[in-house]
């Protein structure tokens, strides 16, 4: 037990020096007694890495993005649209259909109804009056729970779309001239940038049915089918599957689309007055909602094959690899323990001082090249073990992965318990020692600040790492041995 209790204190001691080769005789001697030492020998290796296209991610998110612009790197466009379902409240309630107002054909109707997008991070304020436009259209079916939807997910192909349904095509931009700017600027205000779409032409529902606008589709299937409106699954297979947000025009204006909802505006005849009531569903993290990406693959892979540099690029855009030298660290000191091995990526300046060029990735993910995909689609959060995130340091301008000798052991260990099974084990699986660095975000507990869960980031980022396949990175390795 005191060996282990001295070999965990050693950890944190030999990181601090894991890059001083000229301290490290002394550390031993200065963590244990005569009788007890402890060796500690630092070592460089070098790894090496490059570019990889990452095709499509898994686009299930908190939020979604919209827009397009050109990447100055590329000088190509970069387009995000999203598709979205509702979510119901418990005990959802309409008002009774005898009180309401206004009617249409004798029953109740809506005044009027809408969408609105909720706007925030633009990629530049400066665009906040570009022109765009966009077009929704209505989905035929729901996307299905259990089903992974990827950034490359469209709607059209799928055959999702309701081509003879609701469409709506709006004229925006990202600052709504229709509000003054008093409401904007004043202290107390609650007002947030927003996109709304007005619902309120004539809409034919799926069984042909006439309806003078959405919202009084909606009121009258909750009074012909009470049931449909139990849940968010109940109302997306039966009354209402979603929509497809769509750029149909413009460049230059990208942001998150941070919250949606679906509004539907009724009067209700009070005992003495009329009362305004309103259905507000909403675009959530209970629902699915995903976001669809369109990068030029060329241009895409005109970086990807630079080899004097790797990059990092979202959304859906490129990942770096690293083949991490695991023999070589572990058959150079067998019988010792590997108790540090530190890592930097140091991150290159951008070449052009266009101001359009996209900010660099807040936090990168390590994880093993063979779990890619399945790390996302089942929720995984960093375990420090075979998975790390690091920060982005505007300090010394690189990401630091402190101490991943737990991956390199777990990867060492993988490969000998496999190869005494198959000893072609390494040849069937040639990834086994390579790791990716992937942009993303996550979201962490109010009582900690340990990531509860990791998305791809759908941002604009980018930005080049020193590396390449000619270019080696050091990887400052610690051992610990008693005498």
């Amino acid at each position: 037990m005191k060996r282990l209790t001295l070999l965990a204190g050693a950890v944190i001691a030999a990181m601090a020096f894991s890059a001083c080769d000229d301290e490290t005789p002394n550390i031993g001697s200065s963590l244990t007694s005569e009788s007890d030492k402890l060796d500690i020998t630092a070592t460089t290796f070098q790894a090496y890495s490059q570019t990889i296209m990452a095709d499509s991610v898994l686009s299930l998110s908190n939020n979604c993005y919209f827009g397009r612009v050109r990447d100055p790197e590329t000088g190509s466009d970069v387009t995000s649209e999203f598709t979205t379902q509702f979510h119901l409240l418990e005990n959802t309630y309409i008002s009774p259909d005898s009180l309401i107002v206004n009617r249409y054909d004798g029953r109740a109707a809506a005044d009027s109804c809408d969408l609105v997008l909720y706007l925030s991070s633009p990629f530049k304020s400066s665009d906040s009056l570009t022109a765009m436009k966009m077009s929704v259209w209505e989905l035929s079916s729901p996307m299905l729970e259990g089903q992974r939807y990827y950034s490359n997910y469209d709607p059209f192909s799928h055959g999702m779309v309701r081509t003879d349904g609701l469409r709506k095509s709006k004229m925006f931009t990202y600052c709504d001239q229709a509000v003054s700017q008093t409401v904007r600027n004043a202290s107390s205000t609650t007002y947030l940038d927003n996109i709304r779409i007005t619902l309120n032409q004539p809409y034919t529902a799926a069984d042909g049915t006439v309806y003078n606008n959405y919202g009084t589709y909606l009121l009258q299937q909750y009074y012909n089918h009470r049931e449909y409106f139990n849940n968010s699954y109940t109302f997306a297979h039966n009354v209402c599957p979603g929509f497809f947000f769509q750029v149909t025009d413009g460049l230059g204006f990208h942001a998150m689309v941070s919250n949606i909802g679906l509004r539907t505006y009724y009067r209700v005849q009070g005992d003495s007055t009329v009362v305004n009531a309103q259905l507000t569903l909403a675009g959530t993290r209970e629902v699915l909602q995903t976001t669809h990406v369109t990068n030029d693959v060329e241009a895409i892979r005109r970086l990807a094959e630079q080899d004097d540099c790797t990059y990092l690029k979202s959304p859906a855009g490129l990942f770096t690899e690293v083949t991490l030298p695991v023999d070589d660290i572990k058959q150079s000191h067998q019988s010792d323990s590997l108790i540090g091995a530190k890592i930097v990526f140091q991150r290159l300046n951008y070449q052009s001082a266009d101001d359009r060029m996209f900010s660099m990735p807040a936090t990168v993910l390590m994880l093993p090249k063979d779990s890619l995909y399945t790390y996302f689609e089942r929720s995984s959060t960093p375990d420090n073990r075979t998975s790390y995130i690091s920060a982005y340091s505007s300090s010394n301008n690189t990401y630091t992965f402190s101490n991943i000798s737990n991956l390199i052991s777990a990867l060492w260990n993988t490969k000998q318990q496999q190869t005494a099974i198959d000893p072609l084990w390494t040849e069937k699986h040639p990834n086994w020692n390579h790791v990716v660095l992937v942009p993303i975000t996550y979201t962490t507990s109010s009582t900690s600040s340990t990531p509860t869960s990791i998305e791809h980031n759908m941002g604009l980022t980018s930005t080049r790492l020193v590396g390449g396949k000619n270019v080696p990175i050091d990887i400052f390795v610690t051992f610990a041995k008693f005498r």
